[in-house]
């Protein structure tokens, strides 16, 4: 009985109803099935092996996986935070120091430059922290935690087969808790999907080298639908009395017809009448308004949230000037 006390921990989730238990032997078992699984699909044993003898259990990483914010906070509060001076001038440095690489693969994929940099600003403050967790014990953790296991089940798969593919070395192989990688934190299924090598090297490697980071990110925003003949969006004010049930992305318009309804541009923004637009405003009728194009949708599809999607477009437009 005290040897069952000593290898296993039993936790609950107040409220949800949700319990699961830790156990050395079955860990053991799980990554052991995990690595013959790996292997059925075709990958190097030799690999697999390492990579699967290096995972540890973290319980670090179910506690950030289960951690909710004490209050959430408001998208303005939100937005204060992240868009500081410094992320904006460090942006803005980032943007004269690489314009050359950024401008190519901008006219490459059909980008702007500054959403690749915005992005790079969101995810990891320009490379400053990539996040420093062993992703394969990060990712094999949450996979036996079995919440959404097999999502992280298959992301593991997915980032053995980064490692088999050679594109980075086991010890290299590090991210967010939850299995995020690299400057532009892709998803291992991401990473294999649409990282690029932009050197022309051999390896996407969107850890160190910035010639497959940028081309990797503008890769993304353009498989997903994105249209360089205009940007996000602006700011606007709204009429008294507007509608809150029109704020949702699920309602699109002509510029022109939200102008009609008294949608008034901040700044003096203009854009084509006719380009098809929605109204956001993160905070609700109350708070800041966006009208904002099919390009934020294209972001919302790497982040799906408007405090996100919102902060990279005002980020954008602060490098850009």
């Amino acid at each position: 009985m005290f040897r069952i006390l000593i290898i296993s921990l039993v936790l609950v989730v107040s409220g949800s109803g949700y319990a699961w238990a830790y156990d050395a032997d079955s860990f053991a078992t799980f990554k052991l099935n995990l690595q013959q699984e790996a292997i059925a699909k075709g990958l190097s044993p030799a690999i697999v092996k390492e990579a699967m003898d290096s995972v540890q259990y973290l319980p670090k990483v179910i506690e950030l996986d289960r951690k909710q914010p004490e209050k959430k906070i408001t998208f303005a509060e939100y937005k204060n935070n992240i868009l500081t001076d410094a992320r904006i001038n460090k942006g803005r440095e980032m943007f004269k120091e690489h314009r050359a690489e950024l401008e190519r693969v901008s006219k490459q994929y059909g980008v702007q430059p500054e959403y690749i940099v915005a992005l790079w600003g969101m995810e990891t403050n320009y490379g400053g922290y990539k996040g420093n967790w062993g992703v394969m014990s990060a990712l094999a953790t949450l996979a036996y935690e079995g919440r959404r296991a097999e999502f992280f089940k298959k992301e593991l798969m997915n980032a053995m087969r980064i490692l088999d593919e050679g594109h980075i070395e086991l010890s290299g192989l590090r991210g967010s808790w939850a299995g995020a990688l690299g400057h532009n934190q892709f998803m291992p299924s991401s990473f294999l999907e649409l990282a690029v090598d932009g050197d022309k090297d051999g390896r996407k490697d969107i850890w160190n080298d910035l010639n497959d980071v940028f081309p990797s990110s503008a890769n993304y925003l353009a498989q997903k639908g994105w249209n360089d003949a205009y940007g996000w969006g602006y700011e606007v004010t709204l009429p008294a009395g507007f509608p809150e049930s029109l704020l949702t992305r699920e309602i699109k318009k002509p510029v022109s017809e939200w102008l009609k309804m008294g949608v008034v541009p901040i700044g003096g923004k203009q854009s084509n009448s006719r380009i098809q637009a929605s109204i956001v405003a993160p905070d609700g009728i109350d708070g800041a308004a966006y009208l904002v194009y099919s390009n934020y949708d294209v972001i919302m599809k790497w982040n799906r949230s408007l405090y996100f999607a919102t902060t990279v477009g005002l980020l954008a437009d602060a490098v850009r000037q």
